[in-house]
């Protein structure tokens, strides 16, 4: 009888060390998160709809988890399809919709003269960053981050964020109008040349980086002129009410992370369609387009002089091209 306890300890015990290790058994949740996900709610920044579903509350393991996770099938009221179904909490759910209405859409019409009618984006997975077992959580792990791999055009032609990022100047334009417009909404925005981990998405959280939670991390810095606040390209989209920040109990924080790690997405298929910008210019999305091999609008000096710029690359790839598969991975993608 004693052995057979002994043997059950064992066993437990060697379970329990298995579950450390591959959670930070010392990270605790911050208080920050509920408080958060309470204003967004009480706020009703996010609408039940037969696309936006409620779920259960995810309590673990550990630490991971949300109070009120979102099933999210489609974004845009219905009008653009992910191609894998979601599961945010309602803050970052909020500020998708709202990037997706008043950047990507409009992006996608001044550079292509169309609209996205598909996402490939991930979202949560209780997790360590870079999925290193015993790393500092994941955003990913409380329903707090999106990453983003691809858009799909209503054409059908999609625009990769490791194939367009220095593809085309069409698609570089759109990706960089997107990371842009992400930069105004999230706190974390990480796009390719951020860092190795990077090269193929677009990653963004609504983590703190400091205790009011107003610090924004954006990387790559990047030299560019955004069109879609130009005349003529202004979104139609409103806006929704801004985000305020949760009272100030959060550490300092900093997302480097890889949504899926060694394990493909996908296998690889049919070559898909590479978006080109149209032939001609449609009606009213490129009154204020760029000329040819240049992204700046037709504006008075004055203007240009007042606009933002970007530089780019970020410090350390300057000489250094960008790798386009990950570190130990050879020469095969990974999603």
């Amino acid at each position: 009888m004693w052995r057979s306890v002994f043997a059950f300890s064992a066993l437990a015990l060697f379970g329990a060390g298995l579950t450390g290790c591959a959670l930070n058994k010392f990270e605790r949740r911050e208080p920050w998160r509920d408080q958060a996900e309470q204003i967004c709610l009480s706020r009703k920044l996010v609408q039940q709809t037969e696309f936006v579903t409620p779920a259960k509350e995810i309590d673990g393991p550990g630490p991971c988890g949300m109070q009120q996770p979102f099933r999210v099938t489609r974004l845009g009221n219905g009008s653009v399809a992910l191609k894998q179904r979601m599961t945010l909490a309602c803050p970052a759910l909020a500020e998708a919709e709202a990037w997706l209405a008043d950047t990507i859409q409009p992006a996608a019409n001044l550079y292509f003269g169309q609209p996205v009618a598909e996402i490939n984006a991930g979202s949560y997975a209780c997790r360590g960053r870079n999925n290193q077992a015993g790393a500092k959580l994941s955003e990913h792990s409380f329903g707090n981050a999106v990453d983003i791999m691809s858009f799909k055009l209503a054409d059908g032609s999609v625009i990769t964020v490791k194939g367009g990022w220095r593809g085309t100047e069409a698609e570089q334009g759109f990706l960089r109008e997107v990371f842009l417009g992400a930069c105004q909404r999230f706190t974390t925005v990480l796009a390719p040349g951020s860092n190795v981990f990077h090269y193929d998405h677009i990653h963004v959280d609504l983590a703190r980086h400091d205790p009011r939670g107003l610090k924004r991390l954006c990387q790559p810095l990047i030299k560019f002129v955004p069109q879609l606040g130009a005349e003529g390209a202004r979104s139609s989209y409103p806006r929704p009410p801004a985000r305020q920040p949760a009272p100030p109990q959060a550490p300092i924080d900093v997302e480097e992370d890889d949504p899926y790690g060694l394990t493909p997405m996908s296998a690889r298929g049919t070559p898909t369609k590479v978006a080109r910008s149209p032939a001609a210019p449609a009606p009213s999305a490129y009154t204020a387009a760029p000329a040819p091999r240049s992204y700046r609008p037709q504006a008075p000096a004055s203007r240009l002089a007042s606009a933002p710029a970007y530089e780019e690359p970020a410090p350390g790839f300057e000489e250094e091209p960008l790798s386009l598969t990950a570190p130990g991975l050879g020469s095969g993608p990974i999603y």
